[in-house]
């Protein structure tokens, strides 16, 4: 007898079933935010402070959710954004995430710790694609990134600046989290008792950072790939050096990771195409503030100069409303689409999206705002 398949109704849903399936190790890796995780529990209480100020007696036959952003027409004001070691979760993982967002008429953004040849994301991507950018003290790995992507049709880049050092993240202590894997009595346990985990995604090893790798001429060793990331950030990055980007990227250029007014107003000083408010999804700076903190206050400072972008703790559809009626041009979806990954691989990842917008249509209803572009502050409240 054929079981009937599962409906899933949220994105929460499929976050219990990647729980169910992703090792210890790899789930913390997924969920868990820096030191005490205030911050990764502020994301999402962010928007469970902002309510609604519905409209009746509209016309809502109708729902537009689409916009534009960069020149590009997107079916939601929203893109699958940057994350690495995708490939823990599931083998190819840039790739199904990349083609997943394209079918749900999104970009995919590839961060430079990702697992997925670039050259491979391109040939499986049907969308947009945008690249983020680490900057190590050796620039030149950079600069061969950008190239790289360039050369693939890459068109929007995010060059991530809240990462000087990784945040303290108590979990990789508490569970020997280390690159590569420490073979311990517990971690071949955990490992053992995830068997969906092991057949889908373990036995093909460790993942690496091969455009990482690639690019900055070094085998493909995890433990080379992750002191690069973590021991060679270039420490020294300031707003000067955008033009050195400017230099090897003609297209947009979004400044990933900021956290303050005041550096909202020296990006738009600076001429970039756009900021995206971020404490990176709590995994850096413990007490950051949220970006929906930021949202209304960056929203009037730039007063539409440049494209605002928000990420962190976007969960339902309703948030993504609720952003772009404080003043985001779009939103960037992290953990989300990674529990659909983990837990169901590509078609997680289609599920996923497709939840988004269904709750997105059905709040823009009951908001009585059927044009998401056209939403306002005075739509929304706080609780």
């Amino acid at each position: 007898m054929t079981r009937p398949a599962v409906t899933r109704a949220a994105v929460a849903d499929w976050r219990a079933v990647a729980r169910t399936i992703l090792p210890r190790f790899a789930w913390e890796y997924l969920e868990e935010g820096a030191e005490d995780g205030r911050t990764l529990r502020r994301n999402l209480d962010a928007f469970a402070r902002i309510g609604f100020v519905p409209r009746t007696l509209v016309d809502v036959e109708t729902i537009d959710t689409t916009t534009t952003l960069f020149g590009q027409s997107l079916a939601l004001p929203a893109a699958v954004g940057p994350t690495g070691l995708n490939g823990l979760y599931r083998t190819r993982a840039e790739e199904q995430l990349a083609a997943a967002a394209g079918r749900a008429g999104l970009p995919f953004v590839l961060s430079t710790a990702s697992t997925s040849h670039i050259e491979d994301v391109k040939a499986a991507a049907c969308g947009p694609l945008w690249l983020q950018l680490y900057v190590q003290n050796d620039r030149t790995i950079a600069e061969r990134w950008m190239a790289k992507a360039r050369e693939c049709g890459f068109s929007v880049l995010l060059l991530t600046v809240d990462t000087p050092v990784t945040g303290l993240r108590d979990h990789y202590l508490r569970n020997g989290f280390t690159l590569p894997l420490r073979w311990t009595p517990t971690l071949l346990l955990d490992i053992l008792t995830h068997p969906r985990w092991c057949l889908s995604t373990g036995r093909h090893g460790m993942p690496q950072m091969v455009n990482l790798a690639e690019c900055s001429g070094r085998e493909p060793d995890i433990t080379a790939q992750a002191a690069t990331m973590a021991q060679q950030m270039n420490r020294s990055l300031t707003w000067s050096d955008l033009q050195w980007v400017r230099r090897h990227w003609e297209g947009p250029v979004l400044v990933k990771g900021i956290g303050c007014v005041e550096d909202a107003k020296l990006a738009l000083q600076h001429g970039v195409d756009g900021i995206v408010l971020s404490n990176h999804g709590g995994r850096q700076l413990e007490d950051a503030p949220t970006a929906m903190e930021l949202l209304p206050q960056v929203s009037e400072a730039v007063a539409g100069r440049m494209e605002v972008l928000v990420d962190g703790g976007i969960r339902r559809g309703s948030s993504i409303a609720k952003a772009v009626a404080l003043g985001a041009s779009a939103v960037l979806l992290g953990r989300a689409p990674l529990y659909g990954l983990a837990g169901g691989g590509a078609a997680g990842v289609d599920d996923v999206l497709a939840i988004l917008r269904r709750e997105l249509e059905v709040t823009l209803r009951l908001m009585g705002r059927p044009v998401l572009r056209e939403a306002r502050p005075g739509d929304v409240r706080a609780l």
